[in-house]
């Protein structure tokens, strides 16, 4: 997805009557990263044939971790993203608070290291495609991954 994110609609949309929780992470893209003042831009790109099944696989190990989600929703852009525009959401609705608050933080750690999705940034001396070497590891091993996707339920 290269547009803004719909943190709005998407927020509404997981609003249930069963659910007095909904927890919305957005993962907003900031001025500065580790030794690197000045960060002006940043670009993602993805494994776009690898995002979607993924973002699926990590949705129903949600569910089943959390079955008393009501809705989830998991979406990442690629692309220019400017700073201070969002990146990713992650929106999980439930009963309770706990769970969706618990849902929603092992989401997005687990969608970071389990989704193909690689991030560049540029600052005032210069560029790079992420600070250190990412593996993808499949969504049990809690690895990395990445596209630009979204998955919702």
């Amino acid at each position: 997805m290269a547009n803004e994110l719909p943190l709005e609609a998407v927020s509404r949309w997981a609003v249930l009557p069963s659910c007095g929780a909904v927890v919305v992470f957005s993962g907003t893209a900031r001025d500065h990263s580790q030794g690197r003042d000045g960060v002006d831009l940043l670009e993602y790109e993805a494994y776009e044939e690898q995002v979607g099944p993924r973002l699926e696989s990590l949705a129903q190990a949600m569910r089943r971790k959390w079955p008393e989600i009501g809705r989830l929703a998991m979406i990442h852009r690629v692309g220019v993203v400017p700073v201070s525009e969002s990146a990713v959401v992650v929106v999980v609705s439930s009963p309770h608070r706990g769970a969706a608050f618990e849902a929603a933080s092992y989401g997005i750690d687990t969608l970071k290291k389990t989704i193909p999705i690689w991030k560049k940034e540029r600052w005032a001396d210069g560029e790079s495609w992420g600070l250190e070497p990412q593996h993808i590891a499949d969504i049990g091993q809690g690895g990395a991954v990445g596209q630009g996707g979204a998955v919702g339920s």
